[in-house]
């Protein structure tokens, strides 16, 4: 598991499979959750710094996200800041 602690809430990533035992480890030692669900995380990135490329991005994933059969889109896209 991979843990990090911010003032007032903590991140925790860990594996699917380990995902509800750990949760419910954590509700029995008294922690709420603002957020518990199993995500997407991609192992690695891409940056892309060419602002067509950018645009073209964007555009494909908001075309994709319209579809009426998609639910969710997920990607390793970052967009260089």
């Amino acid at each position: 598991e991979d843990f990090s602690g911010e003032e007032e809430y903590f991140e925790i990533l860990t594996e699917p499979a380990d995902f509800s035992d750990l949760r419910k480890a954590l509700e029995s030692k008294g922690y709420n959750f603002l957020q518990a669900e199993v995500q997407m995380v991609p192992q690695t990135t891409t940056t892309l710094t060419d602002p067509k490329q950018v645009e073209q991005m964007n555009k494909l994933i908001d075309n994709i996200e319209d579809l009426d059969d998609v639910q969710n889109v997920y990607h390793n896209w970052e967009e260089n800041e």
